[in-house]
């Protein structure tokens, strides 16, 4: 009885968190009406990009680039960078720009400090009313930035996230799995935003956020963007997506890459989890309903997992259903090297890949917690590498 009750509690609280919760906010959102937002009335407010770099030389110029090419007015636009103790030439490429006449407050740090500690530097320097946080990879169309200020027309609003959308997908990598996953949680999002104003975490590549509403990020903290999120909608104010407020990214396609990212944001996700909590016994509120559905059953998922195969190891001889469950999820936990081997041959199927993503990124989870459990002592980054 016992083995039974912990494994089909497993099951439903990861059936709810990945199948049952998009499909409610999907049929809830059907209906909605949702309101464009109202441009500002010039003068447009002040708008400062806040970034910072560590040994970004590959896509920095290019970066910059795309943040002054905009509609937005340029009188009314600055960006704040930190350089991170770079050692390649990414100090001596912002330089430049400045002397082209790009309007950007440089400060070079000595020593690897951290993101975190570099952006609560900078907001101190910032002129503006909002803010856009951003990374050295987004590259920005002419219309982003004009698409995310102008929701704060209305006051309800503290935030609001920007739509990035991958490039650089290739066959022979994950980079396709990584796209399907980031494609559906950009769905998710753009829903809590809709029903309720509590978008779960901006990505932190590029989002809005009133000046006023943005907090001082905690000390050695990987997942600040998560963090910012959860403060604007504890104040009371709408966390929201815009969908036409597109940037773009070259996505990882290495699993390795990928998966040392994940840890990261794993701990980064525990670091919130010690703050947020309270939000669990919420669950009748949109922000307790989404953290709990969206969020905390995910990063609990690896315990889910265990606990279930290890039920069901107890109930193998219960039936022939629990048999079948068995080997099921015994195939789960082998997808990845099933789908190792088949990769040396050349051959690269989708759902096979897609299952071995998703059993990857929940030991990137687990290892994740541990890493937090242990003690996080700095939040200084290698930048991911990518197909640049």
């Amino acid at each position: 009885m016992i083995g039974e009750i912990l494994f089909w509690f497993c099951v439903i609280l990861l059936a709810h968190s990945y199948v049952v919760y998009p499909l409610v906010l999907k049929m809830l959102a059907a209906n909605i009406k949702v309101p464009q937002p109202t441009p500002h009335c010039d003068p447009q407010p002040m708008v400062s990009v806040l970034m910072a770099v560590y040994n970004e030389e590959k896509v920095l110029a290019q970066k910059i680039r795309s943040v002054f090419n905009t509609e937005y007015p340029l009188a009314q636009l600055e960006m704040l960078i930190g350089s991170d103790g770079s050692t390649d030439a990414t100090n001596t490429i912002i330089q430049q720009l400045i002397n082209e006449g790009y309007r950007i407050n440089f400060i070079p740090f000595a020593g690897r400090s951290g993101k975190t500690q570099i952006i609560n530097a900078l907001v101190p320097l910032a002129n503006g009313s909002i803010f856009i946080p951003t990374d050295a990879n987004i590259l920005f169309e002419p219309l982003t930035i004009p698409n995310l200020v102008a929701h704060f027309t209305d006051s309800t609003i503290g935030l609001v996230a920007a739509n990035i959308l991958n490039t650089g997908l290739s066959k022979d990598g994950i980079s396709y799995q990584e796209q399907s996953y980031i494609q559906r949680e950009n769905s998710i999002k753009l829903y809590e935003g809709q029903l309720w104003g509590t978008m779960m975490g901006a990505f932190g590549a590029c989002y809005a956020i009133r000046a006023n509403l943005f907090p001082a990020i905690p000390r050695n903290f990987f997942m600040e963007d998560f963090y910012i999120t959860l403060s604007v909608i504890q104040s009371g104010k709408k966390s929201i997506a815009e969908p036409n407020a597109i940037a773009y990214e070259d996505v990882s396609n290495a699993i390795q890459e990928e998966f040392k990212r994940k840890i990261r944001i794993s701990a980064g996700n525990f670091q919130n989890l010690a703050i947020f909590w309270p939000l669990i016994f919420k669950p009748y509120t949109g922000a307790g309903f989404s953290f709990l559905s969206h969020k905390v059953l995910r990063w609990l998922g690896p315990f889910f997992l265990i606990i279930a195969f290890t039920a069901n190891c107890f109930l193998f001889n219960n039936s022939l259903f629990y048999q079948i469950t068995f080997y099921l999820q015994l195939f789960g936990f082998i997808t990845p090297l099933l789908d190792k081997c088949f990769s040396k041959l050349n051959l690269h199927i989708f759902g096979l890949r897609l299952m071995a993503y998703f059993y990857i990124m929940n030991l990137a989870l687990l290892i994740g917690f541990f890493k937090y459990v242990k003690g996080i002592k700095s939040s200084a980054w290698n930048p991911t590498k990518r197909n640049v």
